[in-house]
């Protein structure tokens, strides 16, 4: 047994009190409530969209990643107008997806999720039945 005093310092103490001091600034800090108004620039309405098929549309995706909503080839912001314009319709369309065996499956992906945000419920997957044999 050595009968020579502790040297360290006992700092138990001393983080549970730097504990408590943070937590205490963390409550008392005041929360950002106020808000600044910012005018955003608004998109132009396309006018000028074909009107959806109201009983029947399809998307496609070609091997070269291009993809067509009932064979125009469209980018990912006008399937997005057109998908939102089907919506609008009294009765929601049938909306026939189809992607090519060889197109890439980040488009097919970055489609699928574009169709799921808009809210599309009746959707169907067209050409599937060619894989039945494997």
């Amino acid at each position: 047994m050595d009968a020579r005093p502790m040297s360290e310092m006992n700092t138990t103490p001393l983080i549970d009190v730097m504990l408590v001091l943070l937590i205490m600034f963390i409550i008392t800090i005041p929360i950002q409530t106020h808000s600044i108004g910012i005018d955003l620039p608004q998109a132009p309405i396309e006018t000028n969209l074909p009107r959806p098929d109201p009983v029947k549309n399809k998307v496609t995706i070609d091997a070269g990643g291009v993809v067509r909503w009932n064979g125009a080839a469209v980018d990912r912001l006008m399937l997005r107008q057109y998908l939102a314009a089907s919506l609008r319709l009294p009765v929601e369309p049938e909306l026939q997806f189809q992607p090519d065996a060889a197109a890439r499956y980040v488009t097919v992906d970055e489609v699928l999720a574009d169709i799921k945000r808009s809210g599309v419920t009746r959707l169907g997957f067209v050409g599937n039945e060619r894989y039945a044999g494997f």
